[in-house]
């Protein structure tokens, strides 16, 4: 009995004393319907290829929905279908 009072102290203590990380969020994330770029990536890489490499991984062709152009803002984008009568499937960058 004493051994697992000990172990639930110990898991108690480790989990409270592990620092809280709500407020990071990556810089990069997405998936088959669209994603977002923080803004600071955007600055220093082409958020543009970005957004189309990831979105050609899908077959999809990538459109850019809004930007929120502070420190801590984000750029969103959309993956879509290629039209109907398009030539050819989604491009895919160069990386």
């Amino acid at each position: 009995m004493r051994r697992i009072w000990a172990a639930s102290l110990v898991a108690m203590v480790g989990v409270a004393g592990a620092p809280a990380k709500a407020d990071w969020v990556p810089a990069f994330k997405g998936n088959d319907t669209g994603g977002i770029i923080a803004y600071t990536v955007a600055q220093q890489a082409d958020a543009r290829q970005l957004a189309v490499a990831h979105c050609a991984s899908y077959g999809k062709v990538a459109r850019f929905l809004s930007v929120d152009a502070q420190y801590g803002g984000y750029l969103s984008f959309a993956c879509r279908w290629v039209p109907y009568g398009a030539e050819g499937q989604a491009l895919k960058t160069l990386d």
